[in-house]
C-alpha cells in the first residue's frame, strides 16, 4: 500500500513544480487543470483564474512517487514539524537544492556536516513546506 506525499499550494502549483525540477530534478508525469476537468468534482464557481489552477499533477523526486495540486477554498499552509527528507548522492547535489530553496524560502539548519551525513541541511521553502535535504 503506497503512501504518496500530496503537497497543496494556493495557486502557484505550476511555480512549485518549476523551483522543485531545478531543486530535485523533479519529473512531471501528469498535470491536469481545473479547465481541462469535469466541473462536477466541487461544489463552488472557480474564476477565470482559478480555472487555469492545477487540479492534480503527479510528479517523481527520483523513485519517489509526489502529487502536487492547487487547493480552492481552502488554507493548504505547509507545516514545520512535517517536512519531507530528500537524499542526494552528493554533498554538491544538497548544496544545489539548499541554494534554490532557500533563495526565496528561509534557513532552518544551515549547511554543515553530522555524524550521519557529510552534508545536510533544512530549509523553509517559499510555499511554506519544509525540506530536509542531506547525503546518507
Amino acid at each position: 500500500m503506497p503512501v504518496t506525499p500530496t503537497l497543496h499550494f494556493q495557486g502557484q502549483c505550476e511555480e512549485a513544480i518549476a523551483l522543485y525540477a531545478e531543486a530535485f530534478d523533479l519529473r512531471t508525469s501528469f498535470i491536469l487543470h481545473y479547465s481541462d476537468a469535469d466541473p462536477r468534482d466541487w461544489d463552488v464557481p472557480l474564476t477565470g483564474e482559478q480555472l487555469s489552477y492545477v487540479y492534480h499533477s503527479e510528479a517523481y523526486i527520483g523513485e519517489q512517487r509526489l502529487m502536487l495540486a492547487d487547493e480552492i477554498g481552502q488554507d493548504s499552509a505547509g507545516s514545520r514539524s512535517f517536512f519531507l527528507t530528500v537524499t542526494f548522492e552528493t554533498d554538491d547535489q544538497v548544496k544545489h537544492a539548499y541554494e534554490v530553496l532557500a533563495g526565496e524560502g528561509s534557513i532552518i539548519h544551515p549547511l554543515r556536516s553530522t555524524t550521519y551525513s557529510s552534508c545536510m541541511a533544512s530549509v523553509l521553502d517559499k510555499f511554506g513546506f519544509r525540506w530536509g535535504l542531506m547525503t546518507e
